[in-house]
């Protein structure tokens, strides 16, 4: 297939616009999705509105919900946050790093009944305005901010969007389904479910 050059979005908005404009098809290029969120240069001015930052969990904002077609949303890392190893709901994910670094562990999914420590595959440090993707044919994730000093951001695509995800006793194997929740919507903050599990991604 001819690969195509990437126009450079030079606002958060133009990628947005972009990104729906590659949706309305049916059938996605996984390089091309990750071509264009590697093209935007992160500005802080134009996604700080949608970061929220939590003093004790990583948040997940959600900025634009893409006609039904993908979730977009920023994730704010503070010093030492970290997710749960979880699945994506067979759904695609990309992860483009805004600020700081993370560190994505790649965790092979637990054979059968089989109890005990899972397989971890790969690790590696993303990179500022480097996008990983995954999906669950490639395994399971966990996602850390490892830095004790810097806070961390990250610009995430799920297509389609999700409302449950399992995630995964790195120990056991043993999962559980957990709801997704967000912190905010367009820069709005939501107001706090207690009911609601604060596990996610």
């Amino acid at each position: 297939m001819e690969h195509t050059e990437v126009v450079k979005p030079e606002t958060l908005d133009d990628l947005i616009q972009t990104l729906h404009k590659i949706f309305e098809s049916d059938s996605i290029n996984v390089e091309e999705v990750q071509d264009i969120m590697e093209a935007y240069e992160s500005n802080r001015q134009e996604w700080m509105k949608y970061a929220k930052f939590d003093q004790y969990r990583y948040t997940r904002n959600l900025v634009d919900e893409g006609n039904g077609k993908f979730n977009l949303m920023i994730l704010c890392w503070g010093e030492g946050h970290g997710s749960s190893i979880h699945d994506h709901t067979d759904s695609h994910c990309f992860m483009k790093l805004l600020q700081g670094q993370l560190k994505e562990t790649l965790f092979n999914w637990p054979e059968g009944k089989s109890k005990g420590d899972m397989v971890q595959k790969s690790q590696r440090i993303l990179q500022e305005n480097k996008v990983a993707y995954i999906n669950d044919s490639l395994g399971l994730h966990r996602v850390e901010n490892v830095s004790h000093t810097e806070c961390a951001a990250s610009l995430h695509l799920y297509s389609p969007p999700f409302q449950t995800c399992q995630t995964f006793d790195q120990r056991t194997g043993h999962r559980n389904t957990v709801k997704m929740t967000f912190t905010s919507k367009y820069g709005e903050k939501i107001p706090f479910e207690s009911t609601v599990s604060q596990e996610n991604n």
